[in-house]
């Protein structure tokens, strides 16, 4: 079978990702295309498209690569604790990554195979607390959305805005979510 491009040029999926984290730091979204990336590691753009299928799929795969440092809670966890601890996780990778925060906002999340793992586990533990497919999709939501937001604001560059009262704020207003969907 002939190799792709990207197979003859040495590349991985990971270096494409590990050179598109560096174009993102260095040039933003703007400066961020498979010219630049491609640029970074010495190869011609054909050669990423045996890793990425364009920009968009490569700005979905460097939101969900970072989302791969987060553990899915373990199907037999409490589930309100377990939930609770996976948000306020994400909040703190997040935090670490305040220039991730407005593509994570933009596309409303991540959508790759960490994100869905952190979905699905999440779904689980509602279920525990009685929630259908239905109705723990709507909480799965609040939670993201509301941990989002709170991220949002956390990484934001006004200086009245404090992190860890906001990672406070954050918690509770997760333990709203869940036991008001419970109730």
């Amino acid at each position: 079978m002939p190799r792709t491009p990207g197979q003859r040029a040495g590349l991985s999926h990971d270096a494409v990702l590990t050179a598109a984290r560096t174009v993102f730091a260095e040039r933003g979204l703007p400066g961020l295309s498979m010219r630049s990336v491609a640029g970074a590691l010495g190869v011609a753009p054909n050669a990423l498209y045996s890793h990425v299928a364009d920009k968009n799929a490569l700005v979905d795969a460097l939101l969900d690569d970072v989302l791969g440092a987060l553990t899915p809670p373990a199907p037999d966890t409490d589930p309100v604790g377990g939930l609770r601890a996976v948000m306020l996780a994400t909040f703190d990778l997040l935090a670490e990554h305040p220039d991730l925060v407005p593509l994570y906002l933009a596309r409303q999340g991540a959508r790759g195979p960490h994100a869905r793992a952190l979905g699905a586990a999440m779904v689980v533990l509602l279920a525990r607390l009685g929630l259908d497919d239905a109705a723990a999709g709507r909480v799965v939501r609040a939670l993201i959305v509301s941990t989002l937001g709170y991220a949002a604001l956390a990484t934001a560059d006004d200086a009245n805005l404090n992190p860890p009262e906001l990672r406070a704020d954050l918690e509770v207003t997760l333990d709203w979510i869940v036991r008001g969907a419970v109730s």
